[in-house]
């Protein structure tokens, strides 16, 4: 090709698209529009910004965004080096420190000399080949160009964002260390609650003033896996206590007892100076956010470096506008790839790039690659991506179910049967890779401590 292929979207699955392209010895434009144009969510300018949370989920390969990871490894993901190297101690789930997160793959994209980053916004769907990986928070111009396109508006979910606050202002002397059934051993901070607490606590989160939503938000429904607080609270008294607030696995070293409900917090930075609340999203407003959240024990004195919120996420529906190579139907030429395509998560949507960029490299390089096997993580999300009957179709993570049975006897114990459908996958991801004809890509660990 003459003209460099485009990748619309610095997020996690455009830049792991740009970086397979490259690999593949593909010249790539990667256009990202912040930070002359930012979005309701981001901070910051920086490729691959982490804006929900810093946790990238399970990094046990039997759970299966855990083997989702190891496969994407094996395929020389720059998403997976770079948060292996800013990695943080998050018991058995891998957490990283944004910052050097996105700087580590900032300096990979930054420092290969077959990708060129433009600030600019795109805002029509590109003519020739082209990956669109705007992301969940799509800009309007460009939203509305692929909407046209396809010929029906796209369909919405809500998303929201939970709250951050400073170590120095906790009170750790209420606070206990330890992960879940000791897995990973004191990662966490955990705020333990008695029955009353915890009832007071749950009137509270009831009676607190929300941000209104606004008229074009109406009836949009929320994600179930990423639900704000007090939305779970209003579905039951014991809903928290058998979700992000679950006391089980987490003793109180001093009493040797489960306590009635526990609040965890997650390390957000390498310095462990900023702790994330672990599955507190939330839509209250600001100033009742500090006053509810500071009615935890041992966060009395908080400061919040970030308070929630909420937007809304975009994408469009699969099975009807994407084919097994994430083509769009009716432009062959584009592909499209991360949230936007309806996965949920960090983790997937940088697969998806993964996937449309190797697509897209072999289809340039006279190879028709059709899509991982069925039982692989991978496969399970395009079996997810194009098989769901459309009426029924809303965003998906990594799951076992998604995934067809492998072409391997399997033992009958739960546990075997996991460790051995895993290894069947990546054996089969492997083989898979394998018939692209080119080398997967070796990251050198100096590429990923530079920012761009």
């Amino acid at each position: 090709m003459t003209e460099p292929v485009t990748v619309v979207g610095g997020g996690l699955a455009g830049c792991e698209a740009a970086w397979q392209l490259a690999s593949a010895g593909v010249a790539v434009r990667l256009f990202e529009m912040r930070p002359g144009v930012s979005t309701p969510a981001h901070r910051t300018g920086d490729l691959a910004e982490l804006v929900c949370s810093n946790s990238l989920r399970s990094d046990n390969p039997e759970n299966a965004v855990g083997l989702l990871k190891r496969e994407m490894q094996s395929m020389g993901s720059v998403i997976l080096a770079a948060a292996r190297v800013a990695a943080l101690p998050a018991g058995d789930a891998l957490a990283v420190d944004r910052e050097v997160f996105a700087a580590g793959v900032q300096g990979a994209i930054g420092s290969h000399p077959l990708i060129t980053v433009a600030r600019e916004e795109v805002r029509t769907v590109p003519d020739g080949p082209a990956i669109i990986a705007s992301g969940p928070l799509t800009a309007p111009a460009l939203l509305e160009s692929l909407s046209t396109l396809l010929g029906e508006g796209s369909l919405s979910f809500f998303d929201a964002i939970a709250p951050v606050v400073a170590a120095d202002s906790l009170e750790m002397g209420r606070l206990f260390r330890a992960s879940r059934y000791g897995k990973g051993g004191d990662d966490y901070l955990n705020a333990p609650m008695d029955r009353e607490a915890y009832l007071r606590f749950v009137d509270a989160l009831r009676a607190a003033d929300k941000v209104p939503e606004r008229e074009f938000e109406r009836d949009v429904p929320y994600f179930e896996g990423c639900l704000p607080i007090e939305v779970m609270a209003d579905r039951g008294i014991d809903t928290l206590r058998y979700g992000p607030m679950k006391p089980v696995g987490l003793p109180d070293p001093a009493t040797g007892r489960h306590a009635y409900a526990v609040v965890q917090l997650r390390r957000d930075d390498l310095a462990a100076s900023h702790w994330n609340l672990v599955g507190f999203q939330t839509r209250m407003t600001f100033a009742s956010q500090q006053q509810v959240f500071r009615t935890i024990p041992g966060l009395e004195n908080a400061r919040f470096v970030r308070l929630g919120m909420i937007h809304r996420n975009t994408f469009i529906c699969a099975p009807k506008h994407l084919d097994a190579q994430l083509r769009l139907k009716v432009r062959p030429s584009v592909r499209l790839a991360g949230q936007l395509t309806g996965v949920e998560g960090y983790v997937e949507s940088a697969a998806m790039g993964l996937l449309a960029g190797l697509s897209l490299a072999s289809e340039l390089r006279g190879l028709e690659l059709g899509p991982p096997p069925p039982w692989t993580a991978h496969g399970g999300l395009v079996r997810h991506l194009t098989e769901r009957p459309p009426h029924r179709f809303q965003p998906a993570n990594a799951a076992w179910g998604l995934m067809s049975e492998p072409m391997v006897e399997l033992p009958r114990e739960k546990g075997q049967r996991r460790k051995a459908a895993a290894a069947a996958a990546l054996e089969a991801i492997a083989v898979w890779r394998a018939a692209v004809g080119w080398v997967v890509p070796v990251i050198s660990p100096d590429l990923l401590g530079h920012r761009a």
